[in-house]
């Protein structure tokens, strides 16, 4: 089993008084995580995919919770954003029965996030979870056997049942994306039609680290451009895509209004647009490289409590940084090479425009910018 980062953070708050809420897309591990935190407790296992549970914790009054609750002082609510209300229903738990650590999980940020925010103001924790880190899998094979891997990492992704079943990597991929991908998207998202959102995911897979035109994008799936800008707002709140903004304060060349997008998996992407060649085999190679790099910042940026904001640099003369990050009044510059046989460079103009500290990002240095 890995070693999450965030095993010791949340144990460090139980008993704080507060709930304990995990977020990230499902079959990450949020649940094996929390049982593993409370494996030596004798807790309540209360989960919302059964519809019996969902019925007892729809908008209960304090002494229906009371009964549910018995004698547990650890209550985990899995799955919880399938149950209505139940922001109100965890304030309750918080508020009227101190003695008790509740803990929920959750697969999306669809009702989740807009059930709990204003009921559980102060009173949780809220961390997100997403597929084992670089760092996670390279603590728990060493570093031999992880630098072996990195070419199929950067094919298969890092889910762990994926990585538990290296014999069968795109098996388990097509059903995670089958029976899991859009699960709560459709279920919470009142999509209608469904193959308007596969058409657009596939899109999307193409153009990883592309600027994204909504406006292409919509005669791509023939919707209108509201629709599309709806739709990528939902995967967003469905963890399956993350937005990259443009970074701009002095130059008037500055793009500044476009957006990139990536994948919080390389697998999940691959197995979007069926394609699993060798990597000196494929022309996406650059993409799949600043896939995973990039979704990798963004793991350690969340489970390091960092402040850093993120963007991507161009100009309309087309010069260009893939990845900028500016942190404590400082920006810093980041190019991404497979192999930087070239010896690539930032651009001078944004290096002296901004002070910036540059760095060129390849295969043989990247350890630095995934473990921070």
């Amino acid at each position: 089993m890995y070693i999450r980062y965030l095993e010791k953070e949340i144990a460090n708050k139980v008993g704080s008084g507060k709930a304990i809420v995990l977020m990230g897309p499902r079959q990450v591990g949020k649940t094996t995580l929390i049982d593993k935190i409370l494996k030596d407790k004798d807790y309540l296992l209360l989960d919302g995919d059964d519809p019996r549970t969902r019925t007892l914790l729809t908008e209960p009054n304090t002494e229906q919770i009371r009964s549910i609750l018995g004698k547990h002082k650890y209550v985990f609510i899995d799955e919880a954003q399938r149950i209505k209300g139940i922001g109100l229903t965890m304030k309750i738990i918080t508020d009227r029965f101190k003695d008790v650590q509740l803990f929920t999980s959750g697969s999306s940020s669809f009702d989740l996030s807009s059930q709990i925010n204003e009921p559980l103001t102060g009173r949780k924790w809220e961390y997100r979870l997403f597929p084992i880190s670089w760092e996670e899998y390279e603590e728990h094979h060493g570093y031999l056997y992880a630098e072996q891997q990195l070419e199929n990492r950067l094919l298969y992704g890092l889910y762990p049942d994926v990585l538990n079943h290296p014999d069968d990597e795109v098996g388990v991929l097509r059903n995670l994306v089958n029976s899991y991908l859009y699960n709560d998207i459709l279920s919470f998202a009142n999509i209608q039609k469904p193959e308007i959102l596969d058409k657009l995911v596939q899109a999307l897979a193409l153009q990883v680290g592309s600027e994204v035109n909504y406006s292409e994008l919509a005669q791509i799936v023939n919707v209108d451009k509201n629709t599309v800008s709806k739709y990528i707002d939902i995967l967003q709140k469905g963890f399956i895509i993350f937005k990259l903004g443009s970074f701009s304060r002095n130059l008037r060349n500055e793009i500044k209004m476009n957006k990139k997008i990536y994948f919080y998996d390389n697998g999940i992407r691959n197995m979007l647009i069926g394609n699993f060649n060798p990597l000196e085999l494929r022309t996406d190679k650059g993409a799949l490289w600043e896939n995973f790099l990039i979704s990798e910042r963004i793991k350690q940026i969340e489970y390091k409590q960092s402040l850093a904001r993120i963007y991507f640099w161009r100009t309309r003369q087309q010069q260009e940084v893939d990845f900028v990050e500016e942190h404590s009044g400082k920006i810093y510059g980041y190019e991404f090479k497979w192999n930087n046989r070239k010896r690539t460079r930032l651009p001078k103009t944004f290096i002296e425009a901004y002070n910036a500290e540059s760095k060129v990002i390849d295969r043989n240095n990247f350890r630095e910018f995934v473990k921070i």
